[in-house]
């Protein structure tokens, strides 16, 4: 018999990226005392892997709990930006109502649009947080307003669409009925949560059906798998049914069992229906597997996230400082590695090649995948990854291509050159807006081809100023050749130590990515040439004869400019065609993809020929 269980709330909190959510959950922490009064506390604590502290976002969604009114509320943390809209599409299965931040200067933004319509597709009631009231050209009127119109474009039911409003400052742990009327503590939104947001519906007598929803790992009690428990009991040391996404069962049995309370897993005999849980003992569990009852085992729908639209190729990496700084070097450790990923990142697909050692990885756009090699590197592997190219399709009709929409706000200054790169990538314009500040704010669909290595260049021609931001659109018809400019590089000619007195004479060739004194190797990728088109094959490593007048070296360092630092972002949009990434532990190095020089040259001479 399906009944609601009034103790419990399941909730995930969902805006756009730098909209607040982690800082409101640090709020909502804080006020339920999880902390200890003489407890140090770090900001955004649920930002708990070092790649989203530094860059400032969330990437793994991750669960916690509080309790109000002797009333658990389970809370979701979800990421913000479209390239990790897998963890918003697996999460949504374990909740029955949802926070939606928006900023009340920004408004609802591109993203705040697509974690929404997840949302809205599961059924959740929603309560519309306005943060950040407290700004200085806050408008959260408007903020409202034009959320109601994003409810009304989705397609929202009107009982979806009528929705509670609270207004908030997130970092202060303030919130209230009216921006000019925030309560000193977060009470008002703790209420509206248990009014408005309703508690699951579960069968308490029914057989143990759970959904496998995210996986953690414990180096004690192995593979976790999370979900909600959504009708029977499960208990630690229950015989269950193991279904995997494909249909396939296996007998298993529950290890361990675990609820969340606070920031910490806590371990327990028994869970009700309802209960967002953990489970160890199931060595092969998967996302989108159900563990069930094995008298009764019945599958719960598996979960469908949309599929990768950007590959790359990992491969062993074979240049002559290969081994030096990595720990895992093998294309054995390299797959195993991939192959585990692949078991918690249900957005992210793995294919073998031809050869041994090379892997095709799929993923969501060029930061799904930088995220997956910077956190590889980080772990002390060491490999090569090749240039971003998109997943092309066929339909009825032809080729199909992944589009993108993209979201921009720049100067009027600097939109004409904004709009010209655009019209060069096969962008077409949808709608277009003019601000009282001279800025203007356009929308545009543009091939994801074209939007490879977009960042820098907008970048360039704003001054630094501009925003954009793309969320996926579907698949269209190919749209053409795509004109873009590749990087002309500047090519090392010898392996040894980079000399500045070489520098100082190549100056005017390019920017360099290399100081005095590194190592380098022939065919290294040293800098960028002048000439965006050409490859130029220079000798860094070329020293001073000996006489008995010289120059100082340290007058020489000094002159020269200073070398342009890549980040692994910056690497990635920088790559061509014939180039590969070099990722290990401490450095990154772009290089060719065949080192010897008299080869390329014969390649690109044979390449002109045939055209």
């Amino acid at each position: 018999m399906i009944q609601p269980r009034k103790d419990i709330r399941n909730i995930a909190i969902i805006a756009h990226v730098d909209h607040g959510k982690t800082t409101l959950v640090d709020g909502m922490l804080r006020q339920t005392n999880v902390f200890r009064a003489n407890q140090e506390m770090t900001e955004r604590v649920l930002d708990s892997n070092d790649l989203e502290r530094e860059r400032g976002i969330t990437i793994l969604a991750k669960n916690t709990s509080i309790v109000y009114k002797d009333v658990t509320i389970n809370i979701v943390d979800t990421p913000g930006h479209a390239d990790f809209g897998g963890e918003v599409e697996r999460v949504v299965n374990m909740v029955d109502g949802v926070l939606l931040l928006v900023d009340a200067v920004e408004g609802p933004m591109p993203q705040t649009r697509f974690v929404l319509r997840q949302a809205l597709q599961k059924g959740c009631k929603v309560v519309v947080v306005v943060n950040k009231v407290d700004r200085p050209a806050a408008r959260p009127d408007y903020a409202v307003n034009a959320t109601f119109d994003l409810f009304v474009d989705l397609g929202a039911s009107d009982e979806q669409a009528d929705f509670p409003v609270i207004f908030a400052k997130a970092l202060e742990g303030r919130a209230g009925y009216a921006p000019d009327e925030l309560e000193d503590d977060l009470r008002p939104l703790f209420e509206t949560i248990l009014e408005h947001l309703p508690p699951p519906l579960v069968d308490p007598d029914g057989s143990t059906q759970l959904l496998a929803t995210t996986l953690e790992f414990s180096s004690y009690v192995g593979k976790i798998a999370v979900g909600r428990l959504s009708s029977g009991t499960i208990r630690s040391g229950q015989a269950i049914t193991h279904i995997t996404a494909k249909g396939e069962m296996k007998p298993g049995k529950v290890t361990k069992l675990f609820t969340y309370r606070d920031l910490q897993r806590f371990e327990q005999d028994e869970a009700l229906a309802g209960d967002i849980v953990a489970v160890a003992g199931i060595p092969d569990v998967g996302i989108g597997d159900t563990l069930a009852d094995p008298d009764d085992p019945r599958p719960l729908p598996p979960i469908h996230v949309e599929e990768p639209t950007v590959r790359m190729t990992f491969g062993v990496n074979d240049s002559p400082f290969a081994g030096r700084e990595g720990k895992f070097l093998t294309s054995r450790q390299i797959r195993e590695r991939l192959m585990r990923e692949l078991e918690s990142n249900v957005a992210m697909r793995v294919a073998e090649t031809d050869k041994a050692s090379e892997f095709v990885v799929s993923g969501r756009g060029e930061l799904h995948l930088a995220i997956l090699i910077e956190t590889m590197r980080r772990e002390g592997y060491e490999f090569s990854v090749s240039r971003p190219e998109v997943i092309f399709k066929e339909g009825e009709n032809g080729r199909l291509e992944p589009i993108e929409h993209i979201y921009l706000e720049v100067h009027n200054d600097y939109f004409g050159a904004v709009s010209e790169m655009l019209g060069r990538r096969r962008a077409h314009l949808q709608d277009i807006r003019y601000g009282e500040d001279g800025t203007v704010y356009t929308e545009y669909l543009v091939p994801t081809r074209g939007m490879l290595g977009f960042r820098q260049p907008f970048l360039t021609a704003t001054r630094g100023t501009g925003i954009f931001h793309t969320l996926f659109h579907g698949y269209e018809p190919y749209k053409g050749e795509i004109d873009t400019v590749e990087n002309g590089s500047l090519v090392a000619m010898e392996s040894g130590d980079v000399a500045a007195y070489a520098l100082q004479h190549l100056v005017q060739r390019g920017a360099f990515f290399i100081m005095p004194g590194e190592e380098v190797y022939a065919g290294q990728v040293v800098g960028q040439h002048i000439r965006d088109d050409e490859e130029l094959v220079v000798n860094v490593c070329k020293t001073k004869t000996l006489t008995k007048v010289r120059t100082g070296p340290t007058a020489i360092v000094e002159a020269l400019p200073t070398p342009r630092f890549m980040s692994l972002d910056d690497c990635i949009q920088y790559l061509g065609p014939d180039e590969l990434l070099e990722v290990t532990p401490q450095s990154l190095r772009i290089r060719k993809k065949e080192l010897r020089h008299d080869v390329r040259q014969k390649t690109i001479k044979r390449a002109k020929k045939q055209e």
